[in-house]
């Protein structure tokens, strides 16, 4: 790898303290990521959500614009672009993307062009509309949705989401099926765990509810955890290889925001509260950057292979 940056520096925000950007604590040289090729195209829809998750990886919740509420003249322009690159998939996110006005008109657009993936928490808001995503179906493309359901039980989900959303969440992942949509879950990973266990746990259930026991789950740890080890450039060689590295997803994806009315590029989905990763209002400009492992949501991709992409987990059956 080599320790040089070669975006060019002007595209740098004068504002942001870009201090230990390239250096450890200790003066090694940093860690990073070099960027391949646009795969996948992420969406923040905005951090506005229907409910008040206490412990929620974007802090999103009611009232919450932190990052706006994008809409569909937001999103076309990048959606063009991304084309242009060759991108493989669209995938939205949140806060809770239901919400947003036009985001229906935005799948449609985007489905002419690559398969479409949407997280959500499945409660009332993507319910309200289920109607409205029948029609984008037999697009080109097809369009699937990933729910959150925290843990394979009521109660300890419900203590995180409310009353009553696990099942809803489970409704909604049914109904959704039943209507011809992929669907796939995201679950909470924790310190220890036996994970195939715990996905076993989350098969019974999905069974029980009529839904395929092969469903695709996505697992996340704990992405608050302070402390976390610094990357260095001698990690990246010793503990990956070239193809290891590639799996990364700032090495195939990038993050679009709304701050301040402004549509920006972001080098991930876990990583838009931190403005040194933001590179630019273009996704070609942000493709000369490299993604410097600063952040400590880095290690989790580092120490654990961890992922919000599920490109690899379809093997191209989109």
């Amino acid at each position: 790898m080599q320790t040089t940056q070669t975006a060019v520096m002007d595209s740098f925000n004068p504002n942001v303290d870009y201090s230990g950007w390239f250096q450890t604590s200790k003066g090694e040289a940093r860690g990073y990521i070099n960027f391949e090729q646009l795969k996948e195209l992420w969406f923040n829809t905005g951090t506005i959500c229907n409910l008040s998750c206490p412990d929620c990886f974007e802090h999103s919740g009611p009232g919450v614009h932190r990052l706006g509420m994008i809409s569909f003249e937001d999103a076309k322009p990048l959606i063009d672009e991304a084309v242009s690159l060759g991108v493989k998939q669209f995938s939205f996110t949140g806060g809770e993307p239901f919400i947003i006005k036009d985001l229906v008109k935005i799948l449609d657009y985007a489905l002419d062009f690559a398969p479409c993936l949407v997280l959500t928490n499945g409660t009332k808001p993507l319910l309200k509309r289920f109607e409205q995503l029948k029609s984008l179906q037999g697009k080109v493309h097809n369009i699937s949705f990933r729910i959150s359901l925290d843990f394979p039980d009521a109660e300890r989900h419900d203590k995180i989401r409310g009353d009553g959303m696990f099942d809803l969440a489970l409704d909604s992942l049914k109904k959704l099926h039943d209507s011809g949509f992929t669907v796939s879950v995201a679950r909470r990973r924790l310190d220890k765990e036996i994970s195939f266990m715990v996905d076993n746990q989350y098969a019974e259930v999905l069974v029980e509810r009529g839904l395929p026991a092969e469903t695709i789950i996505i697992s996340f740890p704990d992405l608050e955890q302070q402390g976390a080890p610094e990357i260095t450039t001698n990690c990246m060689t010793k503990y990956h290889t070239e193809n290891s590295r590639s799996q990364f997803m700032c090495a195939f994806s990038r993050m679009v925001v709304k701050k301040d009315g402004k549509m920006r590029v972001y080098a991930c989905t876990l990583v838009d509260e931190d403005e040194k990763y933001d590179f630019g209002s273009t996704l070609t400009d942000s493709m000369k950057v490299k993604t410097m492992l600063q952040h400590e949501r880095c290690y989790t991709c580092f120490g654990g292979g961890m992922s919000c992409s599920e490109l690899d987990k379809r093997n191209g059956k989109q």
